[in-house]
């Protein structure tokens, strides 16, 4: 597995330098022509690429594609080189016929037998195995069927914070389970005990390897929450409001940066989307410019709500609400303000200035 994905990132790196001169001098490439004059001239000088799968190098060549059509349509920053050891990763296929998964142990094309941690009963089209942290993933692409779910409520604002994950407009609360917080002293102490190791001895790829583990824990405590948290929202709320986060002009403030970091608001967003389409829900993005934490959810008024101030308490008609719940119940009944669920509110819809 580790060849091939060393085979898979030669492949890519050697594209993007290609593609690179190749566009400085006047052209146009593209990861066809690329691919063409990698099979007919490049390949044949490299004797040890017939031991590998020559479906590696082809989907190294698509995903170079794909990055570069992103990267056009401003969805992404220009494509980088692959390093050795960051992201390890390749993808294979069995020439257009499925790869049937079943059991614990399993027969891939090329690479052999490989046994997963757990069992998988699927048939695939294609196959990506990554490394993370020492281990191998299998990343299947399969075919599923949303099914429409019974709704326990039609609209539910989210409102989504630092001490608290995210606060319903029902009342509801999620707890944040600060995942980077509760090993930061331990990772802190890691990375110090590795500070006079020499880089490439054995001890310090131990040490990198400790490194790595507790950080892949994190994220997956991190995931797990979020996962559970939008599956909630999906599977039980006919339309969904919340709002959307300026998360990198969030990240500015330095003293909150960590906290906002350690939440994954963006994570949060791209589960909450496919999800919506999983299960028969509605997603609904108000736009950012909206005064959730500012508005009295009963009368209207607003005032400035510094964060300091927890509680929401209006001088015209005293009342005296969390301040996330506020928000929570203003982000609800602002769906009749939208008019579509791409984050854009009726007065940008319309061209309208915004004040």
């Amino acid at each position: 597995m580790a060849q091939h994905a060393g085979y898979s990132r030669w492949c890519y790196n050697w594209g993007l330098s290609l593609w690179n001169v190749a566009y400085k001098n006047g052209y146009k490439p593209n990861a066809r022509k690329l691919r063409e004059v990698f099979t007919s001239h490049t390949k044949p000088m490299h004797p040890w690429m017939k031991n590998l799968s020559s479906r590696v190098y082809q989907y190294a060549f698509i995903n170079l594609g794909e990055a570069f059509k992103r990267f056009f349509k401003g969805l992404g920053k220009h494509p980088r080189f692959k390093k050795k050891g960051k992201h390890d990763s390749f993808t294979i296929d069995n020439c257009g016929k499925p790869i049937e998964l079943n059991g614990w142990s399993h027969k891939l094309p090329f690479i052999g037998i490989v046994k997963t941690y757990e069992p998988i009963e699927l048939s695939t089209k294609k196959i990506t195995i990554s490394r993370q942290a020492g281990s191998w993933y299998l990343s299947c692409s399969y075919e599923f069927n949303g099914i429409t779910t019974a709704k326990k409520t039609d609209v539910i604002g989210v409102d989504l914070g630092v001490k608290t994950l995210a606060t319903l407009s029902d009342g509801k609360v999620f707890e944040s389970v600060r995942a980077y917080h509760k090993f930061e002293a331990k990772l802190s102490r890691l990375q110090y005990l590795n500070r006079h190791k020499e880089v490439g001895s054995a001890n310090w790829k131990k040490a990198q390897q400790k490194i790595a583990l507790l950080h892949i824990k994190v994220a997956n405590i991190r995931q797990d929450a979020l996962h559970k948290l939008t599956t909630y929202l999906a599977k039980n709320h006919g339309t969904i409001v919340i709002e959307d986060l300026n998360v990198r002009g969030m990240l500015a403030n330095r003293k909150l940066a960590k906290s906002i970091a350690d939440q994954g608001f963006y994570e949060f967003r791209r589960q909450l989307k496919y999800k919506c389409q999983w299960y028969g829900s509605k997603l609904v993005v108000v736009d950012r410019f909206f005064p959730s934490s500012k508005t009295c959810s009963s009368c209207g008024h607003i005032q400035d709500m510094p964060l300091n101030i927890r509680t929401y308490d209006c001088p015209e008609c005293g009342l005296s609400i969390d301040r996330d719940l506020n928000a929570s119940i203003n982000l609800r009944n602002a769906v009749g303000l939208t008019v579509n669920a791409c984050g854009r509110s009726a007065a940008d819809s319309s061209g309208g200035s915004r004040k």
